[in-house]
């Protein structure tokens, strides 16, 4: 190896030379271009800096700031007084014990097939008895017997 650097000097120290050469002419060259357009890329530079900020600043501003807050608390209703049946009324419309449980079931908001299959009868004698119903309390509608009931303390 000691034979070949010394055949090949010369040679070596020459392609040294031209690369240390090569590299001061690029640097030069660099500084030459940053100087002649030192304007270009300080205006540029400012440009991505503003150009940063302001995406940033538009995220931020146009995020909305949502905070959820949960408020647990109790509440203590007054209870209801005890519902008592007003057996004169019920006596008057001679409601069968039957016919005021379909009533109570209307009341519901149950359909005529819903109470029967509660009640285990056909659907059949839940029509008959629901008739029954609005011809004791001379109404014309469920929700007829079911208000007029309420009004008369017979069902809740």
């Amino acid at each position: 190896m000691r034979k070949w650097l010394t055949k090949h000097k010369s040679t070596i120290l020459y392609t040294i030379s031209l690369a240390i050469l090569l590299f001061v002419l690029r640097w030069l060259e660099l500084r030459f271009l940053v100087i002649n357009n030192a304007f270009e890329i300080y205006a540029g530079g400012i440009a991505i800096l503003f150009t940063a900020l302001g995406i940033w600043l538009a995220l931020k501003l146009s995020t909305p700031k949502v905070n959820t807050v949960v408020v647990e608390k109790e509440v203590f209703l007054p209870r209801p007084p005890e519902f008592t049946v007003n057996e004169k009324e019920l006596e008057k419309t001679g409601l069968s014990g039957r016919e005021l449980e379909v009533l109570q079931l209307m009341a519901e908001g149950l359909s005529n097939q819903e109470i029967a299959a509660k009640l285990y009868v056909s659907l059949s004698t839940i029509k008959t008895h629901s008739s029954k119903v609005l011809e004791k309390m001379d109404v014309r509608r469920r929700t007829q017997a079911i208000d007029k009931a309420k009004k008369l303390n017979i069902i809740p």
